[in-house]
């Protein structure tokens, strides 16, 4: 029997980024003891590649934006996917979450008139994204941390979650281990809230950094949970793709938000063709000249590289395909034009944009005041995750476990608009705490079993056990899953390739199963390696087998072989679940209709 030290919490949070940390505060302010595990170092969380803005109907540029605008953008972009009670909530609440942000400390960039200033992103009607330069997740992980250290929570950092551990059908906590010395640790929790981010790592190129291996999508997949909607793998438009050690690093859409425009090696902005009927189209050149977006009867300027990501994305690799990419397979974008319009353009650029300053000047040697920068699709996103009650935030299948922000799925559905991932992390992270702490006080205390918490360690440990070899070492595992996941369920999807990469996915498990690790528990970054695989492996499986399934192309999801929409997939949503016998099960089912006066506002705006 190994050794392993037991702490015990009311609730206990995996993850700390801005849903992790909004829950944990939550929780905490309800009075419950909190625990806070973070696979890497607090303040790294991925939140702080979210550099654009979040998005709230705050109407401090434009006083025709409501929260009955932005519902109606997040269904409109979500494809009519979106589980319809997650979209009403989060942006009736979304103002208030930033404000009391702001509140407690947050520095937003601010309108002539001292409001919190907002800029125009992707989808959305009007100017929407409250921000602080192109460095708001960093501002918001900031204030969410100075605020949380008050709160009296427990932080555990650099600890990974091997497993979550039940008592009889209920969640009652998790095993992990130190990642310094391999030490484990139990943690006894009346709930536990799930805020592990995404699972961008099953993918070769890439926004997201090494945390993002779908660890609690694939926890709680095996304990129960549902998963759903994981076809739907958003690939940004706009990645670094030049040198190739950056390539996959993100270009914020505020970029495009701030005035930049996308073109083609033969100098022509490509985005003007093939726009959606939303759309009234102009052969101006630039967004200030005759360019319209019409929703009903409301009209907004807005640039064609604001719209949404998944047709952004697409038209990139288009131009790409039929030869008309940059010299590295991707597109120019280009916001030095501006100085044509705006006097002292290099000092505003610096000012709206100083990370993607420095990090085209630093990573790749070029000035973006000056000259274009080469950008092309990354993964980015999962849109697809834990299936969770939309008022709770609690999985639908096992009881005490809820979760919060990307690993989350409902609001979202077939795309993401930029700018919501911030602000549902604020609300939905503020829902998970609060019910969790509701849970924990409402229910009785938890019993682990010390039978299931020493297998948990010996399955954890497995890997240190077996031979290494010479072929299966996980690094190799780990690229070759990227390169078929990259190939195959990528941004351009087919039967074939699908049925292949099943196939292939079988073969990678097989192998992972006998693959060891090498050395001991200590200081050992291929035993972690090989502890991820089985993450990614989990969440790759669902990837494929609902990109299959959906044969259909809808937002994020797209077939070579079934370009439309189909309206038989309209309103459809693919769950998945651990069937009795171990294997991954798939099945269709419909969404609940929309209640009337949602459907009167989604009508009204168009």
């Amino acid at each position: 029997m190994t050794q392993h030290q037991v702490l015990e919490y009311d609730v206990v949070v995996i993850g700390a980024g801005g849903a992790g940390l909004r829950a944990a505060i939550e929780a905490a302010a309800k009075g419950a003891s909190v625990g806070l595990i973070c696979k890497s170092l607090l303040g790294k969380a991925h939140t702080v590649m979210a550099e654009g803005g979040v998005a709230a109907a705050l109407a401090n540029v434009d006083d025709r934006d409501s929260w009955k605008v932005h519902f109606a953008d997040t269904m409109r972009g979500g494809h009519y996917l979106n589980a319809w009670r997650m979209a009403e909530l989060h942006a009736q609440e979304a103002p208030e979450r930033v404000r009391e942000l702001e509140g407690w400390g947050a520095i937003m960039d601010r309108t002539p008139d001292g409001l919190i200033n907002q800029r125009n992103f992707g989808g959305h009607a009007y100017p929407r994204l409250a921000h602080v330069g192109d460095r708001t997740g960093l501002e918001m992980i900031r204030t969410l941390q100075d605020h949380g250290i008050h709160e009296g929570i427990d932080v555990h950092m650099e600890v990974t979650v091997s497993k979550l551990l039940m008592d009889g059908g209920r969640c009652a906590g998790a095993l992990a281990y130190d990642r310094e010395r391999g030490r484990f640790k139990a943690f006894k929790a009346k709930a536990v809230v799930m805020a592990t981010g995404g699972i961008g790592r099953a993918f070769l190129v890439t926004s997201n950094s090494w945390e993002y291996t779908g660890d609690g999508h694939a926890l709680a997949y095996h304990v129960g949970a549902e998963l759903v909607d994981m076809e739907f793998v958003q690939f940004h438009p706009t990645g670094m793709v030049w040198p190739p050690s950056v390539r996959g690093i993100l270009v914020t859409e505020g970029v495009r938000g701030e005035g930049g425009i996308l073109k083609n090696s033969e100098g022509r902005r490509f985005m003007f063709e093939d726009i959606p009927p939303l759309y009234k189209e102009s052969t101006a050149d630039t967004p200030e000249e005759g360019w319209r977006y019409v929703v009903g009867d409301r009209e907004a300027r807005r640039p064609p590289e604001l719209l949404t990501r998944d047709h952004v994305a697409r038209k990139i690799v288009k131009e790409v395909q039929e030869g008309r990419g940059s010299p590295h397979g991707g597109a120019f974008l280009d916001i030095a034009w501006i100085k044509e319009h705006i006097k002292d353009s290099e000092d505003h650029i610096k000012k709206k944009l100083p990370s993607m300053y420095h990090q085209f000047k630093e990573l790749a040697g070029i000035d973006i005041t000056k000259e274009p920068m080469e950008v092309g699709p990354t993964t980015h996103y999962a849109m697809g995750g834990i299936r969770v009650d939309p008022d709770s935030q609690m999985s639908t299948t096992v009881p005490g476990l809820f979760a919060a922000g990307e690993c989350a799925a409902g609001l979202h559905g077939a795309n993401r608009l930029g700018g919501n991932s911030l602000s549902d992390l604020l609300v939905f992270g503020k829902r998970a705490g609060e019910y969790a702490a509701e849970f924990a006080a409402g229910n009785t205390p938890v019993h682990l079993q010390d039978e299931q918490i020493d297998l948990a360690v010996q399955e954890a440990l497995s890997p240190l056990e077996r031979d290494p070899g010479a072929d299966v070492g996980p690094y190799r595992l780990q690229y070759e899953l990227q390169h078929l996941m990259q190939d195959k369920a990528g941004i351009a999807r087919e039967e074939g390739g699908l049925t292949e990469a099943l196939n292939e996915l079988q073969e990678l498990k097989t192998r992972a199963q006998a693959m060891g690790a090498g050395g001991s528990r200590e200081y050992n970054p291929g035993w972690h390696t090989t502890l991820d695989l089985q993450s990614l492996l989990t969440v790759a499986e669902a990837v494929v087998m609902a990109s299959q399934a959906r044969k259909e192309s809808r937002g994020a999801h797209s077939r070579l072989d079934y370009l439309d929409k189909d309206p038989e997939w309209g309103t459809v949503n693919l769950v998945l679940k651990k069937g009795h016998d171990g294997e991954m099960e798939l099945r269709r089912e419909v969404i609940p209709e929309i209640p009337e006066e949602l459907q009167k506002i989604i009508e009204e705006q168009g």
